[in-house]
């Protein structure tokens, strides 16, 4: 992974529908050789998909809430239980084991509180589940941001 190679994963970050042409006019490459450049970053596993980012307001997102879980026990059944059932949970949009008091951090959304409800009520019916703590988002102060690339030139 050089330079140009990060440059490349810069802008797709930034403008995922941009063009190749475009893409090889900013890195200072013809076509050809920034396209094999992109095959190459998505063949190696440097870009794992490509998605459009949604408005929430606009598809009738009206709240976030940060979930932490904690389990019953620690035991590989529990877990599994658990993690299954969040793959069928729509309004996870992300989730991760953390080191702390809990046991999971889980990224909720919900277009009202009554959703909120619903979703709790889904939560605690499964029963890995301990207990959880719920924190309202008031107000996103950053969006998603370019992941940076910290490997060094070769």
């Amino acid at each position: 992974m050089d330079r140009i190679d990060r440059h490349i994963l810069k802008i797709l970050q930034q403008e995922g529908r941009i063009s190749t042409a475009e893409i090889s006019e900013r890195v200072g490459l013809s076509p050809s050789p920034c396209a094999r450049r992109i095959k190459c970053l998505e063949d190696d596993g440097f870009i794992s998909s490509y998605q459009a980012n949604l408005n929430k307001d606009k598809v009738g997102i009206a709240m976030t809430f940060f979930v932490e879980v904690r389990l019953q026990s620690h035991q590989e059944e529990c877990i599994k239980e658990f993690e299954d059932a969040l793959f069928d949970m729509e309004e996870v949009i992300n989730g991760h084991i953390v080191s702390g008091a809990y046991d999971y951090l889980l990224e909720v959304i919900s277009a009202d509180l009554a959703g909120y409800e619903t979703f709790t009520k889904k939560l605690h019916k499964i029963t890995s589940v301990k207990d959880i703590h719920t924190h309202l988002s008031v107000r996103q102060v950053i969006a998603k941001r370019a992941l940076p690339i910290y490997l060094k030139n070769k």
